[in-house]
C-alpha cells in the first residue's frame, strides 16, 4: 500500500541551466515535459528547479510565473507551482496549481497524488477521497488509502463495504482488521452490526470476512463463548478456511486445548492468506505457550524450520533468538540471532545481541568480521569498538585493538561503565605489545574511575 501520507520531497542540486551535465531529473523534465519550447523558457524553468533545489521557493515561483507569460499549457509549470506553494504552506494556491496540471493531464498519476497530499495535509477529506477515486483507476492499490480516508471521514459503511471488497480479493490483512475494528468503536452501535452480520452469513454462508468481522466484534464485547461459536461455525461451512484458525487458536489456547491450539497455530504459520504481521503476533502467542508447556517445543523448532518460506524471516529469527535467550538456552538464541542477521543486517539491537553471544561462545573470528561490518553502517556507535577489540585481544592483534579502542573513545559520551571497559581493553592491549607502562596507565585509570562511581 502507498502510504501518501507522508510526503517524500527531492532536494535538488544548484546547478548552472547552461551545465552539460544536467542531473537526470533535469533532463527527463526536458525530454518528457516541456516539449518545444523556447529558450527563455527553459531557462527560466531550469532556474526554478534551480531555486526550488536551494529552498528559494518564493524566487521559483517568481521564474515559474515568467514560464505561464510566454506559454499556460504546460502542466509541468503549473506542477512545479504548486510544489513550490505546497513548500511554503500556501495549500489553497497548491492545490489550484495541482489543479490546473491535472486538467492538462488528467492520467498523470504524479500530479494526483500531490494533489491529494495537499488535500489530506489540510484535512480536506472530500477533496482527497474526490482524488483518490481518480488515482484508483490508474493503480488499485491506492483503494487502502480510500478505506482509511472514509475512515477519517466518518464514511462508516463505504469504509466497511470498501475493506470487505479488498479482504474478498486480496485475502485478510492486520492493516485493514486494524481499520475495521475502528470503525466498529467509533459507531458503537455493536447490535445493527452483529445483525448485519448474522445477516450477511445466513445469505452468503461462503463469505468470510462477514464471520472475521463478527468475531472480532464478539471478542471486543468480551463475549469469547460467541465468537468461538462463530469460529467453529466458519469452519463448518468453510472447511479450508485457514482465517478461521487465526481467531480459533487463541480460543483453544484459553478453554486449555492445547493440542488443538497447537494444530490451529500451525494452520495459521503455513497459511497463504494470513499476513506476516498476523503471523507474528500468533508466534509470541505460541512462544509464551511453550515457555509454560515445555513439551510443545519439538512443534516450535519445527514452525522454525520453514521460517525461510515466510515473507519477514529475520523478524520472526529474531523473536525466537529472544526466545531462547529468555530460556537461558543462549546457544540456540545464537543460532537464530545469527540467522536473522544474514537477512537484516542493519538491525542494531540485533548485532548487539549477537556479537555479545558469539564472544561469550569465544566465536573471536566472527565477533571480529561482524563488527567490522556494523562499524561501515554504525560507525558512531562505541559499543561496536569495543566489542571489535575484545575480539582483536582475544586474537592476539593487540596493535588492531588499541586502534579500535582509541577510536571507539571519539564517540563515547559519559558511559562510566563502558569506560572502565575501554580502559580495561587498552591494558590489555599493550600488555600483549610489551609497552607496561601504557597498560598500568590504563589499568589505573579503569581503577580510579571505578571508586568514582562506587
Amino acid at each position: 500500500m502507498k502510504n501518501l501520507f507522508i510526503i517524500l520531497m527531492i532536494a535538488l542540486l544548484a546547478i548552472p541551466v547552461n551545465s552539460q551535465e544536467l542531473p537526470q531529473l533535469f533532463q527527463d523534465v526536458s525530454q518528457d515535459d516541456l516539449g518545444n519550447v523556447s529558450d527563455e523558457f527553459q531557462e527560466s524553468f531550469f532556474e526554478a528547479l534551480k531555486q526550488k533545489g536551494i529552498e528559494n521557493y518564493e524566487k521559483a515561483i517568481t521564474a515559474l510565473e515568467k514560464c505561464l507569460q510566454l506559454d499556460t499549457e504546460k502542466s509541468v509549470v503549473y506542477f512545479e507551482l504548486g510544489k513550490n506553494y505546497q513548500e511554503l504552506e500556501q495549500f489553497d494556491n497548491a492545490i489550484a496549481n495541482f489543479k490546473k496540471a491535472s486538467e492538462l493531464e488528467p492520467q498523470k498519476e504524479s500530479i494526483l497524488v500531490y494533489l491529494f497530499q495537499t488535500y489530506a495535509m489540510t484535512e480536506d477529506f472530500d477533496g482527497a477521497i474526490a482524488t483518490l477515486k481518480k488515482l484508483i483507476p490508474i493503480d488499485e492499490s491506492y483503494k487502502e488509502d480510500l478505506a482509511n480516508l472514509y475512515l477519517l471521514n466518518e464514511n462508516y459503511d463505504e469504509a466497511l463495504n470498501l475493506l470487505d471488497e479488498l479482504d474478498a480479493k486480496l485475502g485478510v490483512n492486520s492493516y485493514r482488521n486494524s481499520l475495521r475494528r475502528q470503525i466498529f468503536a467509533r459507531t458503537n452501535n455493536t447490535g445493527a452490526q452483529i445483525e448485519n452480520l448474522q445477516q450477511g452469513i445466513s445469505a452468503n454462508p461462503d463469505v468470510e470476512q462477514n464471520y472475521l468481522n463478527l468475531i472480532y466484534i464478539y471478542s471486543e464485547q468480551g463475549e469469547n463463548e460467541e465468537a468461538f461459536k462463530v469460529a467453529q461455525e466458519l469452519l463448518k461451512t468453510n472447511p479450508g478456511s485457514t482465517l478461521a484458525h487465526l481467531a480459533l487458536y487463541k480460543f483453544y489456547l484459553d478453554k486449555g486445548d492445547t493440542d488443538a491450539a497447537v494444530a490451529s497455530m500451525k494452520i495459521v504459520f503455513e497459511s497463504e492468506e494470513i499476513d506476516p504481521e498476523s503471523k507474528f503476533k500468533v508466534l509470541n502467542d505460541f512462544l509464551n505457550f511453550v515457555q509454560e508447556n515445555p513439551t510443545y517445543e519439538e512443534d516450535l523448532i519445527e514452525v522454525a524450520g520453514k521460517l525461510s518460506e515466510w515473507e519477514d524471516a529475520p523478524k520472526l529469527y529474531e523473536q525466537l533468538g529472544s526466545y531462547y535467550l529468555k530460556k537461558n538456552n543462549r546457544e540456540d538464541a545464537l543460532k537464530f540471532f545469527e540467522l536473522g542477521l544474514k537477512e537484516n543486517p542493519e538491525n542494531f539491537e540485533l548485532t548487539k545481541n549477537t556479537l555479545l553471544l558469539q564472544l561469550e561462545f569465544e566465536k573471536y573470528e566472527a565477533a571480529k568480521e561482524l563488527s567490522g561490518e556494523a562499524l561501515e553502517g554504525f560507525p558512531s556507535q562505541p559499543l561496536l569498538y569495543l566489542f571489535q577489540a575484545v575480539a582483536l585481544n582475544r586474537l592476539m592483534d593487540y596493535k588492531a585493538a588499541e586502534e579500535s579502542l582509541l577510536e571507539g573513545l571519539d564517540y563515547l559520551l559519559e558511559d562510566s561503565l563502558m569506560e572502565i571497559d575501554f580502559y580495561s581493553q587498552l591494558a590489555i592491549s599493550y600488555n600483549g605489545m610489551k609497552n607496561a607502562d601504557k597498560a598500568e596507565e590504563y589499568r589505573l585509570k579503569a581503577e580510579n574511575l571505578k571508586k568514582e562511581i562506587n
